[in-house]
């Protein structure tokens, strides 16, 4: 196995039957590879984003997510911009310096000018913050507004890089062709981009993530967040088994190779599956974490998938929680925006 992370290493691209082989293997040398290229590229350095979800309403009926319009049980809200202002300022004083704001696609944004003015809003009270924006599929006239308010980067999913594969995941009225596409029109109008897929979605196989991989390496992202698929047991695929994280890990480890200067977390999906799954993320590859900075009463309804952790912390907490998990693994938050390096 030794000489295809070096092949790897050396090349950033595998063959379809040499990635299928890193992503079950059990050799570790896949991962202390990885690691050791993180180390080489962020030192001990991890960046912190202050995770804001705004809102739980969505227009879509994706068939593993909680927010799903189907969803009756879902129980909605919708920050106001005082306390989405509120989350920032705390989330600057605890040192965060990139701030995403993740929702559904909430049909009250529809209209471009309420998402314009929070935007605006936050980069004018914080100019020295990075503003990420993961709010879905919008029209590149939509995403270039945006982008000129201020927001600086820009998380889309694409979930699976084979067309028949999201047809399993998602309602007829969604295609792979326009996700692409709005990653695409993202990267052309000059937002830092992240993409991503859920390891182990219900009907994946192993060619679908080597498809995945290769998607990756056309687009080339700054950033990409991948985690175990987790079952919401309101959803068509309530009763499904999770995602495995042996997997997820060597996918995380692939990625850091293929590309050493991409933003990868270790995900709240990976910590939900196990403890300590967020540090072993980081000892294969990543070396971003998401700490929660949500007004402490909306986040158990922001139920992606059962189980999520972090709902009863307030941003103080977790923020402390993230650094000593961190620092366990010999790891520190870093306080700055933590672009994208180019090289």
């Amino acid at each position: 196995m030794k000489h295809l992370v070096d092949k790897l290493i050396e090349c950033r691209h595998l063959l379809p039957d040499e990635y299928k082989q890193l992503l079950v293997t059990t050799d570790p040398y896949l991962r202390q590879k990885a690691n050791e290229v993180r180390k080489q590229v962020f030192g001990n350095k991890i960046f912190a984003r202050g995770l804001i979800e705004f809102t739980n309403y969505c227009k879509n009926d994706c068939y593993y997510c909680g927010l799903r319009f189907s969803n009756k049980n879902c129980n909605r809200y919708r920050l106001s911009v005082d306390e989405i202002l509120e989350s920032c300022a705390e989330g600057y004083a605890l040192g965060y310096r990139t701030f995403v704001l993740q929702g559904g696609e909430d049909p009250h944004y529809n209209s471009d000018e309420p998402l314009l003015q929070l935007v605006k809003s936050i980069r004018v009270q914080f100019p020295d913050c990075a503003i990420t924006l993961s709010i879905g599929e919008r029209s590149y006239d939509s995403y270039k507004a945006l982008y000129n308010a201020g927001a600086d980067r820009f998380l889309l999913r694409h979930e699976t890089a084979n067309d028949e594969h999201y047809a399993k995941l998602h309602p007829k009225a969604m295609t792979l062709a326009n996700r692409k596409q709005c990653l695409y029109d993202l990267k052309e109008i000059g937002f830092q981009v992240g993409c991503g897929m859920m390891i182990g979605s219900p009907h994946q196989t192993l060619d679908h993530i080597v498809e995945d991989l290769n998607f990756i390496k056309e687009l080339d992202p700054e950033m990409v967040g991948c985690g175990p698929f987790l079952p919401h047991s309101d959803t068509p695929f309530g009763k499904e088994s999770a995602g495995n994280k042996e997997i997820t890990l060597n996918v995380l480890a692939i990625l850091r190779l293929m590309k050493p200067n991409l933003n990868l977390p270790a995900t709240t999906a990976l910590g939900t599956l196990e403890d300590d799954g967020r540090e072993q993320g980081i000892m294969c590859g990543a070396n971003v974490v998401m700490p929660n900075i949500s007004p402490t009463e909306g986040r158990k309804k922001y139920q992606l998938y059962d189980g999520k952790i972090g709902t009863t912390d307030n941003a103080t907490d977790s923020g402390i929680k993230m650094a000593e998990r961190m620092k366990k693994i010999g790891c520190e938050i870093a306080v700055n925006r933590g672009d994208y390096i180019n090289g």
